[in-house]
């Protein structure tokens, strides 16, 4: 696995998530194993195949967390900088005069729902190192896009 960029913060949610998972989700998941054998004949046994099956998936999310960690790159937030860089966060204004506002984050702590933009998103690769002023072209499969950068924090 390649270098992880990520917050501090972030870093910090998936240690908890990973404490949480190995501390109440595992003994959770063999509590489930565990009751749904007692239903009988495990060849015919629906709820002892969905129990396993979250086990697994319990697992799978605790072998993806420790990878990310094990791989983590902290990028630390910058002084006030004039470039769009990691952490830093932009407010772009689209080519119909509507506003956006992101937090460039790194690809496993991306939710632009919640304001937080991949820095190897369309978005993020277009203003990574750009400055107040400028305007950026998105390619996208509907065209290219045009942004102008309002304001960098």
């Amino acid at each position: 696995m390649t270098e992880v960029l990520m917050t501090a913060e972030f870093k910090k949610q998936l240690e908890e998530r990973l404490a949480d998972l190995k501390i109440n989700g595992r003994p959770a998941a063999a509590e489930q194993i565990r009751v749904a054998r007692e239903f009988g004949d495990l060849s015919e046994n629906a709820e002892y195949d969905i129990a396993k099956e979250e086990q697994a998936k319990l697992e799978a999310e605790i072998m993806d967390i420790e990878a990310k960690l094990r791989n983590a790159v902290i990028i630390e937030e910058k002084a006030k900088s004039d470039t769009v860089d990691f952490g830093s966060k932009v407010k772009i204004q689209d080519m119909y005069g509507k506003e956006f506002e992101y937090t460039i984050v790194g690809s496993s702590e991306s939710d632009p729902v919640k304001g937080k933009m991949s820095n190897e998103s369309p978005i993020g690769k277009a203003v990574m190192g750009k400055k107040k002023g400028e305007q950026v072209t998105v390619i996208a499969p509907v065209g290219n896009i045009f942004y102008k950068i309002i304001k960098i924090s």
